[in-house]
């Protein structure tokens, strides 16, 4: 997308009285986005970006968090939000500076798309204008594509995609990182630091987006509905629920480091908790017997494709 040439600036005095308000330019004026310090906002230290969240929902207010706790200035961070009431709330809790879209486009050297797929195309045509070669474009959003964001802005934009999951609101989240067709190494890095700080980080083809969304993005999801009908087993046992969410989920939560930390494939962890006509093995056989784990794959299956409708443009 070719941008116009920005008009010619009549001579500004060093030291100016009030002057006339001159008439506010129109888009095609500001289409292009020269280098100048009145249009980047100046980071804090030297090699610093300056990285706005546009659309600060959960997931954009947990990565704004987890910036800041990795030692990012608040000063370094642009926020936008669509109630003023939800600006100021940002303020007060983290001092940064909420802006509109187009002032967040601007002003900062990496933009982070985290708004519903639905609105991204309306988002992308407010900020076409305002967004140059030289700005990182970062989306969150669940089954868009890079394509689909180049298509909608400078030829050359550099842009990437990310797929995190919730668990980045307590910094143990998973981002699947893939890079759109003018993406540099550097531009993968500064997509790591920022999504590093409230988790772990992985780089794949976008090929395989679609398929990290339903078992990553929505992964979270299906670990709740089991604690949920277990909890309920465990009442149906004859367990307070309380007591019942409680041995749930610390299971869960020993389990998963096992998983993380011993090395061992979960086949081998199963078994040593599968003894030999014990308890285990026969609710392994109902969990069979009702299908269970074809249950999970076709669950999987349908997200994936789920993904795929969105990117196609299916929003309904």
């Amino acid at each position: 997308m070719s941008k116009p040439s920005t008009p010619s600036t009549p001579s500004t005095p060093s030291t100016p009285s009030t002057p006339s308000t001159p008439s506010t330019p129109s888009k095609s004026q500001t289409a292009t986005k020269p280098q100048t310090a009145t249009e980047r906002k100046t980071p804090s230290k030297p090699n610093q970006k300056v990285v706005a969240v546009l659309g600060t929902g959960k997931i954009g207010e947990a990565l704004l968090s987890g910036m800041i706790r990795s030692g990012r200035a608040p000063g370094d961070l642009l926020v936008t939000a669509r109630r003023q009431e939800r600006a100021d709330e940002l303020r007060t809790r983290y001092g940064v500076e909420p802006l509109t879209n187009a002032e967040a486009a601007k002003r900062a050297d990496i933009l982070i798309l985290a708004c519903k797929p639905q609105d991204m195309a309306s988002l992308l045509a407010e900020l076409a204008p305002y967004v140059s070669t030289d700005t990182l474009v970062i989306s969150a959003a669940a089954g868009i594509t890079t394509t689909f964001i180049e298509e909608h802005l400078a030829d050359g934009t550099p842009v990437i995609r990310v797929m995190p999951n919730t668990p980045v609101l307590v910094d143990e989240g998973m981002s699947v990182i893939s890079a759109g067709s003018h993406a540099t190494a550097a531009d993968l890095a500064h997509a790591e630091e920022v999504f590093g700080a409230v988790g772990k980080t992985l780089r794949v083809p976008e090929t395989q987006q679609d398929a990290c969304t339903a078992l990553s993005g929505s992964g979270p999801a299906y670990f709740y509905f089991l604690v949920e009908a277990m909890t309920d087993a465990g009442i149906l046992l004859g367990l307070p629920r309380d007591k019942a969410h409680d041995l749930i989920v610390q299971a869960a939560i020993g389990a998963a480091v096992m998983l993380r930390d011993s090395g061992e494939h979960p086949v081998k962890l199963r078994e040593n908790v599968t003894s030999p006509a014990g308890t285990t093995i026969n609710a392994i056989r109902e969990l069979e017997n009702h299908g269970v784990r074809a249950a999970l794959i076709a669950a999987l299956e349908a997200a994936r494709d789920r993904s795929r409708e969105l990117a196609s443009g299916n929003n309904s």
